[in-house]
């Protein structure tokens, strides 16, 4: 727990929340960010222009953010990168087989308590805590 962050964690954790509550409330949007990337990727008529204001909303935020404390972006992450494209692609199909990410289960569909949504997420966290421990505890972390 080196990098434990707990006040810049939960200060994003309400941000998210709040972006998303907003969303909801102005525009009756569901603010899944694997759907929302969908929509452009594969665009809908006259659906379109707010998932890129988002999508931009969402990279301009994090851009400032590393301006203003770029302390904040120091970290390592000890895997390879075979291994980190690998996870990549493993969460594109999970998201895709799920009808969903962390943000439209976990976020939204929770707090709408949306049973899917409540048995996807503790599908993916529970998938994730096992494929951690499988990687650092049966293959010493090398990866």
């Amino acid at each position: 727990m080196e990098q434990f962050t707990p006040l810049p964690s939960l200060l994003g954790g309400m941000l998210i929340g709040l972006s998303a509550s907003i969303l909801l409330l102005c525009d009756g949007k569901i603010a899944g960010i694997s759907g929302i990337l969908g929509g452009i990727v594969h665009p809908i008529k006259q659906d379109t222009l707010w998932r890129v204001v988002f999508v931009a909303g969402l990279l301009s935020g994090g851009f400032l953010f590393h301006l203003f404390a770029p302390e904040a972006f120091a970290f390592g992450i000890e895997r390879s990168t075979g291994a980190l494209i690998l996870a990549g692609l493993l969460v594109g199909f999970g998201t895709r087989l799920g009808n969903g990410c962390t943000s439209g289960h976990g976020v939204c569909g929770i707090s709408r308590l949306s049973a899917r949504s409540i048995v996807a997420t503790v599908t993916f966290m529970a998938t994730g805590i096992l494929t951690v421990f499988v990687i650092n505890h049966l293959f010493g972390g090398a990866l």
